[in-house]
């Protein structure tokens, strides 16, 4: 058996969840959806009533909104309530992570009006918002103004707070790193009640570079001022196909947006926006971006897609078709390029209902679409829920841009997922170690992409079933995952925790750097009040005795053993 060969399964036997799972698509036509599309129509009504109020009135709402947040963390009484939670409903998170640890005893605090964006100042080039804004409210104020935010999440569900917190890629991350590097200055109402400033060069510096990855254990964010761009009205968007094996796809990928030469901060040389699919072990589509005027993109000959529009094809299937009719050019409207994948959930569409990218149904009830991952987590029940974890894979690995054909090998031989979605981002030498960092010595290698300040590195999206599971063969998910996380630890990757993680807290602490984010903790006064990332983080279910003895050996266990 060659490297490249999946190993031989035995086949599975079907039990009665795999039926349910067959024609689940029942609910989601006569449920989810319709539920989805009116919260869809009722949050952007919210968006307007928004809009309408002057930024003087918004700020003072968002006051007195602080006020009662620092008021409800006073109450807390540390030796009778649990450990302080948002209120959100566990299933409410975007993430296919369950929120588990909020079946455990803990101390609510409602973040629920903090959804408005405070403030657009074009001078500044800042977008201060709240952190349940999301990037479809922001994308629909600012791109009007030719402004963006220099990272904007393809799906428009995705939250400001999400994405700082947790983790947030664009394909314009290979010049601004991920979402979190774009934020100028942190909003957070610490454990006692502080509301505090933090910016990386002011007396919070060290929680400014703390925040990022941390879930919302250090603090409760209630405001991030980020960094704007000026924009143009369209995208020249460039498919060109790609056929080879796993590593001259991968270095394709790379060649697309990183100079040879290493003039990696030359704009002539480097496209805008990054994306490449790999469809399957021998084919993928390099998409690069520049934006374009108005006027350019309404030149005679110049061919415009709108594929915001319900009826058009999944993007995906679209790019798809340059492996048929070859490399070709179009002009895509900025905002819906940003969104590009929201309609099908990048291909995850395909396994919730298997006939809504036929054009009958696109034209019929495309204009529903996408169904609420919040609701479909809602509806799927315990026996679903483990059925996902176990046949069906959403996983981002962060990978060395060098080691991105590694990666791809190993996806292929392990999982066998397909398409595969590659994304760039740069991660910046900081003045201090954050939880995700480069590797050392990254500077003096010279490798493509890299530049002195920042080491590139590439997110390998894997979201769907696995060829075994399409084929009905044994699958392990978990004990996939689990190698998946081994493979990352060895090679200076990272997983984002928005994901399944099988990860023990010693390997999580392996992954990851504990030393600022504990000095954080301990400093601002986070332990004992907020729990630790890796406990939020970690699969399962959880109890209160474990909130307790989670906390009292947070520092006598693998945080010692990880210096």
């Amino acid at each position: 058996m060659s490297d490249l060969e999946a190993p031989l399964r035995p086949k599975r036997k079907k039990v009665w969840v795999d039926y349910f799972v067959k024609f689940r698509w029942i609910i989601v036509i006569f449920v989810v959806l319709p539920i989805s599309f009116t919260l869809y129509f009722l949050t952007y009504l919210g968006d307007v009533k928004s809009e309408i109020k002057s930024y003087k009135r918004r700020q003072k709402e968002h006051d007195e909104n602080v006020k009662k947040v620092v008021k409800r963390l006073k109450e807390r009484n540390p030796s009778k309530d649990g450990l302080v939670c948002t209120a959100r409903k566990p299933w409410i998170a975007v993430g296919m992570r369950n929120v588990d640890y909020k079946r455990a005893r803990h101390y609510e605090v409602d973040l629920s009006a903090f959804r408005n964006i405070l403030e657009i100042d074009s001078e500044r080039m800042i977008v201060r918002a709240e952190p349940l804004v999301n990037m479809g409210q922001i994308s629909r104020a600012s791109v009007p103004m030719n402004l963006s935010p220099a990272v904007v999440s393809e799906l428009d569900d995705l939250t400001v707070g999400g994405l700082i917190n947790g983790y947030g890629i664009e394909g314009s991350s290979h010049i601004y790193g991920l979402f979190s590097d774009t934020v100028v200055a942190y909003e957070i109402v610490l454990a006692g009640g502080q509301v505090v400033r933090a910016t990386k060069d002011n007396e919070y510096s060290d929680l400014f570079y703390a925040i990022p990855w941390s879930q919302g254990t250090l603090g409760l964010l209630v405001s991030a001022e980020i960094k704007l761009i000026p924009v143009k009205e369209y995208m020249r968007l460039t498919y060109k196909p790609v056929v080879g094996n796993l590593k001259e796809l991968a270095q394709a990928y790379i060649d697309s947006f990183a100079p040879r030469d290493g003039d990696q901060d030359n704009p002539s040389k480097v496209p805008d926006f990054v994306e490449t699919m790999i469809y399957n072990s021998t084919e993928g589509v390099m998409m690069t971006g520049r934006y374009a005027s108005k006027e350019e993109a309404k030149k005679k000959g110049n061919v415009i897609n709108n594929v915001g529009w319900w009826f058009k094809p999944w993007f995906y299937q679209h790019a798809q078709t340059a492996l048929k009719k070859g490399e070709f050019v179009e002009y895509i409207p900025t905002r819906e390029y940003y969104h590009r994948h929201t309609r099908c959930l990048y291909w995850e569409g395909k396994l919730i209902l298997p006939f809504a990218d036929q054009w009958w149904f696109r034209f019929l009830l495309g204009w529903m679409m996408p169904p609420k991952v919040s609701l479909l987590k809602a509806t799927q029940g315990e026996a679903i829920r483990n059925y996902y974890h176990e046949m069906h894979v959403i996983q981002d690995m962060l990978v060395p841009l060098y080691k991105v054909g590694d990666a791809l090998e190993w996806v292929h031989r392990e999982m066998e997922v397909y398409p595969i979605w590659l994304c760039p981002h740069r991660l910046f030498k900081l003045p201090v170690k954050t939880m995700v960092y480069p590797e050392a010595g990254f500077e003096y290698q010279n490798r493509q992409g890299d530049t002195s300040y920042a080491q590139m590195y590439t997110d390998v999206g894997v979201y769907y079933s696995p060829g075994p599971v399409l084929r009905g063969e044994v699958f392990d998910g978990a004990d996939a995952v689990r190698r998946m996380e081994d493979w990352l630890i060895e090679n200076h990757g990272f997983q984002p925790q928005y994901a399944v993680s099988e990860l023990n807290e010693k390997k999580f602490w392996r992954m990851f750097d504990a030393d600022l984010y504990e000095h954080s903790r301990k400093k601002y006064g986070a332990v004992g009040t907020f729990m630790s990332v890796y406990y939020k983080s970690k699969k399962g279910r959880k109890t209160e005795k474990e909130v307790q003895e989670a906390e009292q050996a947070h520092l006598e266990t693998a945080y010692a053993e990880s210096g």
